[in-house]
């Protein structure tokens, strides 16, 4: 097979054997799966197999503990007797007919009978619904959502603009918020502010609110914190009416260690879905990691992708943790500074196919499908299309950024603001890869860290946001904030993700509920109302950043990476300037002076956006230009940024 990954990256040549290693395990674990003329849409069907079946005239329930010797279905519906009792079948397969309707809404268990003697109770590992005991443990709960989707998925014409979020923490109440009021209450806001792409975060039952919903116990159940499945399907069958596409945090990296709730030692063993051993636990974590070599897991975990896809109609998928999958030390401590790095016996070869056997799957099923990586290893071919000699993720997270604005903010001034570095960390990504650009997303603002306008603003963010006051911190802050995010937005790549208020400052940190704060809901919540606010001006940031938004619906420019031109980077004057598609961009970071500046060129520019305009928060108009005769002549306030449209 011709490898063009090499076209796009010639510095890969010496890992040729490598890259076709990669795609003959690929090819070699798809034959296996699938035969000869199998597809992977036809294999992934774990779902309408397993699980409660509801038929004309019974219903069926299927489950898979090889190890077992016996099994019982029971829940309120049988009292919790052992007078349902299934039959074992091939491959470790349990199985029970019984006469009638499914009973929806009644609890229920099964029952394992293991190898010594020991009885076990287990969440049926397809459930779609689990709900908390008296015990703090999980029921399984017997449900066949029944919802009449309304709406296609709308088309993405333009850079995937996607507004991370969580729904729990979507209320200004100290409380969990709910998938309905997400619905009434903040669809609305996410589409007026301009976002395309909602990624909803802790949708997959998880059993600890604090994990942000990234120790998953049950994958085929929505979270019942927020409601009923129906109520999920009506958010994302919303949105779409509304042109929103729903992308899920899908996390197939690893799983909860609790025992009972979800896979752990679900038929008696560690290696029913896990590797054995030191291979089957992620240290820093603390949870289970999934054998991908095993025929039965790859299974199970393809048909959660179809699952998640073809019931609740999301529109792809931004994969966690995929830097964990990938290596077998998880990336921990590991500079990838080299490309031997990434091809060496510490490379997971079973997790790379799995992956590629995913984003397969994920578009035979939806051509349309968007998948992300949350990789910050940078494994070549991440983001390129299979049949290139990549792993075939549509985008992969620009994850260094953030961590660049972090150290800037934390240990650097303003005036050691190193252009250079900055444009860069900005510009410089895996040749043909497509990446998404941000500033912060919900990791930035986890406890022991804070956002950035917390950083920029700090104790002034409680006492001099309102319009009548004045503060030179907050003027300073209010100024870097709409810069950062500007010079992200427009550079850091083909897409751009915001995490749900930070685009319009918000202030402090996220911190779940829990026994260590007391069950604290302060900053597990959003508070909208300072935006809301015509007094304080929380308000200018969010209109900064719909309008910076805006440019990409106009002018459809984030993708046009191949036209970036610097056209200006002068490091002890913080003078930057680049064109993008026909957007000119100026920047002016020094803190104290304004800066003179003559560019070249052709056409008249046309000044669109100016980041210091009072309804922005700014002092503007300051900044000035002219133009003649082909020469741009401009005058920039500190701390200041235009945009022309050439």
């Amino acid at each position: 097979m011709p490898l063009s990954i090499l076209d796009y990256d010639p510095y890969l040549e010496p890992y040729k054997d490598d890259l076709s290693f990669r795609f003959f395990e690929f090819a070699r674990t798809k034959k296996r799966l699938l035969g000869v003329d199998g597809t992977l849409r036809d294999f992934a069907n774990g779902y309408h197999y397993f699980g409660f079946q509801e038929e004309q005239n019974n219903w069926t329930f299927r489950e898979w503990a090889p190890a077992a010797t016996k099994a019982y279905l029971v829940g309120d519906f049988n009292n919790w007797e052992n007078n349902y009792e299934l039959r074992a079948g091939y491959g470790g397969i349990w199985e029970i007919s019984i006469p009638g309707q499914l009973p929806i809404g009644s609890k229920v268990k099964v029952k394992l009978i293991l190898k010594n003697g020991e009885t076990v109770y287990r969440v049926p590992s397809y459930a779609m619904y689990a709900i908390p005991n008296e015990m703090a443990q999980l029921d399984g709960v017997i449900v066949n959502p029944q919802y009449e989707f309304k709406n296609k998925a709308p088309k993405l014409t333009e850079a995937p603009l996607i507004y991370e979020a969580h729904v729990g923490i979507s209320t200004e109440e100290y409380r969990i918020n709910s998938y309905k009021e997400f619905t009434r209450d903040i669809l609305p806001r996410i589409k007026n502010e301009g976002y395309n792409t909602i990624q909803l975060m802790a949708i997959m039952e998880h059993p600890l609110y604090s994990s942000f919903g990234y120790q998953v116990s049950n994958f085929f159940a929505v979270s019942s914190r927020f409601g009923q499945p129906e109520d999920l399907m009506e958010l994302i069958d919303t949105a779409h009416g509304m042109g929103l596409r729903v992308l899920l945090d899908v996390v197939h990296s690893h799983a909860v260690k609790n025992i009972g709730d979800g896979l752990n030692q679900f038929d008696g063993t560690t290696s029913q879905y896990f590797h054995e051993g030191a291979r089957g636990e992620h240290s820093a974590w603390n949870t289970k990691l999934f054998n991908y070599g095993k025929d039965e897991v790859i299974h199970f975990l393809l048909s959660n992708l179809k699952f998640w896809l073809e019931v609740y109609h999301f529109d792809g998928f931004r994969f966690d943790g995929v830097t964990s999958m990938l290596y077998l030390d998880h990336g921990l401590g590991t500079a990838f500074t080299n490309y031997q790095k990434y091809f060496s016996p510490n490379t997971d070869v079973e997790a790379v196919t799995y992956l590629m056997l995913a984003n397969e799957l994920i578009h035979q099923v939806n051509p349309d499908a968007t998948t992300i990586a949350e990789d910050m290893s940078a494994m070549p071919g991440m983001a390129l299309p299979i049949t290139a000699g990549g792993i075939g993720f549509d985008y992969r997270l620009s994850m260094g950024i953030p961590d660049f604005w972090i150290k800037q903010l934390k240990e650097k001034t303003d005036d050691q603001l190193d252009l250079m570095s900055l444009w860069w960390e900005l510009t410089t990504r895996r040749p043909g890869e497509k990446n998404i650009g941000y500033a912060e997303s919900h990791d930035q603002a986890l406890v022991g860290d804070k956002t950035i306008m917390m950083w920029l603003a700090d104790a002034d963010i409680y006492w001099k946001m309102d319009t009548g006051s004045q503060s030179l911190v907050i003027d300073r802050a209010i100024a870097l904030h709409k810069l950062i995010r500007l010079v992200t937005f427009s550079l850091a790549g083909e897409g751009y993700l915001n995490f749900m208020g930070n685009e319009f400052g918000h202030p402090e940190w996220l911190d779940f509920p829990r026994q260590e704060n007391g069950d604290n809901f302060q900053h597990a919540r959003r508070q909208w109302s300072l935006a809301d606010n015509d007094d304080l001006r929380f308000k200018y940031l969010l209109a900064f950043d719909h309008d910076m938004i805006e440019l990409e619906h106009k002018f459809n420019f984030l993708g046009e990476t191949d036209s970036l031109q610097q056209k200006w980077v002068k490091n002890e004057d913080k003078l930057l300037a680049y064109q993008k598609g026909n957007l000119l961009f100026v920047f002016n970071f020094h803190p104290s002076y304004e800066q003179k500046l003559s560019l070249m060129t052709d056409a008249k520019p046309e000044l669109i956006f100016d980041t210091d305009d009072s309804k922005y928060g700014g002092f503007g108009p300051r900044s000035s230009f002219g133009w003649s005769k082909g020469k741009l002549n401009l005058i920039l306030a500190p701390r200041t940024a235009m945009v022309f449209k050439i």
